[in-house]
Formats: structure tokens, sequence, C-alpha cells
């Protein structure tokens, strides 16, 4: 007997389309009032309060969370824990941000007259705006009629999806508002892979790996050689008397004089080095420097200072190796 697999290619494109059609719609459902919530925020002295149960909580605590990393001061209130004493997180200064698909949570609507009685401003997102929790609010951003993707209507899937979408929009319109830039965005994200590449800067690089090699351009190739094996970056940096840097010497330079010469170990470091090499500052941002080497296909790139003087050498592995 064949065993016969299910495809279900049908029904994950009709839930995707739904979904899709879903975010669409809200288009021409958001109205005037989206620009009354931006602005009460803004204006806000104090933070966003966003508050939701159930899955409504769910996408509350992710639009928090968006929020919170692009320049939004904000946090989650869990409706039960703040019936329980954690409204005293809430100041006259805040906008509550109450999430509840039909607008008649009980848990959320128990939270209103407290929420009155502080003075914070509160934004409703429901889907009726009809509803109890939307007539208690000073701004009202309904989703519209959203068809939920679930084929027995019950599920919270498209309406759920579309609140997300909503809390997005409006955490990058404030952001935009708020002239947001990476530098910004890197004092929120100062842990792993983003935080480095946006935070981590040559000289970081520099202080770990400790390797700046120096050669006078009047040294031996044989000296250069036995400089470069010891720091393990196949190249030095070639100064002046004043420490100057003046060239670059690299392993590549040497097999291309042998290709043409064999006596070679004795000249001196000066007829072989390039005089026109690729450099970088220290304050230049690591995934910069990452970038430039790929760009320009160099291994190394010498770190230079005050007066153009050496101060490390990096290479592409020290910077692979940092997850950039």
């Amino acid at each position: 007997m064949l065993d016969v697999k299910v495809d279900f290619t049908a029904s994950v494109i009709n839930v995707l389309e739904k979904e899709a059609q879903g975010i669409l719609s809200l288009k021409e459902v958001i109205g005037e009032s989206i620009n009354d919530a931006l602005n009460m925020i803004l204006e806000c002295k104090g933070r966003v309060v966003i508050t939701g149960i159930g899955k409504s909580g769910i996408i509350g605590r992710k639009i928090n969370a968006t929020m919170a990393s692009t320049g939004t001061p904000s946090l989650f209130l869990h409706p039960s824990e703040g019936l329980h004493g954690d409204l005293g997180m809430v100041t006259k200064h805040d906008v509550v941000i109450a999430i509840s698909n039909s607008g008649e949570s009980d848990e959320v609507l128990h939270l209103i007259p407290s929420i009155k009685r502080i003075g914070a401003k509160m934004i409703a997102i429901v889907k009726n705006p009809n509803s109890t929790l939307a007539l208690k609010s000073d701004v009202v951003l309904s989703i519209g009629n959203v068809q939920e993707a679930c084929p027995l209507g019950l599920a919270p899937t498209t309406s759920t999806t579309v609140t997300l979408a909503l809390g997005d929009a409006l955490a990058i319109a404030l952001l935009e508002a708020r002239d947001f830039q990476p530098e910004d965005f890197a004092v929120f994200h100062p842990a792993g892979s983003l935080g480095r590449k946006l935070l981590l800067t040559v000289n970081n690089v520099v202080k770990t790996t400790r390797k700046n090699p120096i050669i006078l351009g009047d040294s031996s190739v044989k000296e250069a050689l036995f400089l470069m094996t010891a720091q393990g970056l196949g190249a030095t940096s070639v100064v002046d008397e004043e420490g100057h840097m003046v060239g670059i010497l690299t392993d590549g330079d040497i097999r291309r004089a042998f290709a043409l010469e064999q006596d070679i170990l004795f000249k001196n470091v000066s007829d072989l080095c390039n005089y026109q090499p690729i450099v970088i500052r220290d304050d230049m941002l690591a995934a910069e420097a990452f970038r430039l080497m790929e760009e320009k296909k160099v291994n190394v790139l010498p770190v230079v200072g005050e007066n153009f003087k050496p101060i490390g050498m990096i290479h592409i592995h020290d910077l692979m190796n940092l997850g950039l």
C-alpha cells in the first residue's frame, strides 16, 4: 500500500492571503486617529504602558519590545498583575495602550477606573470602535472587521497579525519622528552580533589583538619575514625614522619579487614595499573595516593614529572571529 502524503499547500496559502489582506485593509480604516495617537505619544513626558490579556497580551509584549528598542520608553503591564499592585508603575505622565480584539476583555476593562484616576491617557487598539474599551479611551485605533484565517472563525489569527503590524507601524513612525539613528539603536542593543556591528570600533579590536608589526624601510626583507612570522599577519607596516607610516610590505609582495629574482632576502624593505597602502583610523567601526577589506580584496589593514603613525594592524580573520 502506497504511503500518500496530504498536500497542505492550499490551506497554507489561504491563511497567508487572508492575513496579508487583513494588513492591507488596515490602510483604509486607520484614519486621522493614527495621528492623534502618535502625537499623544510624542507629547508624553512619561512612558508608553502597553496592556492586554491572552493573545492580545502576547502581541502587546512584542509591540512593547519594538518600541523600547527604537527609542520610545515603554513597558508591558499584565492586566491581572495590574489589578494586584502593578498599576503602581503607571503615572499621570504615561500613555496606556490597551489591546483587546473585542474591546470587552474584563481584565482590561477593570483597569480603566484606576488609570483614569491616575490621570494617564489611553489609546485603545480594538476591532469594534463602539466597544466599551473604545468608548472609554482618549484615542481609538480600530483594526476593522478583519476575517480570521482560522476556518472556525475562533482562533485569533488575522486579528493578531494586523494588530502586530499596526504596532510596528506606530513604533517606526515614532522612530522617524525622533530622528532615531543607528548609533541610538546600538545603545539599546550592545550584545550579540548586532551590538558588535553597531558599537565595536577598530580600536577595540586592536586592543584585543595587540598586534602592530613595524619595520624601518632600510631593514632587510629577511628581517621583515621574521617579523611577519612572529606576528602571524603576513604583513608589516613600513615606517620612517620618526615612526610615520610610509608603506606596507606583505608576504604577497615578497612572493611576487621571488618570482622575478631569487636573491631578495637581503634587499631593503623599501625596495619592495607598497607606498600607497590602504589604511584605517582607529575610530572606524569594525564592521566598516570589514566591508572595506572585502571591497578592496585585502586581508590586512594597518591602523594609524595621530601623525599617521601605525598603532596596530588587523587581519580579516580577527573580524570574522567577532561575528562581523
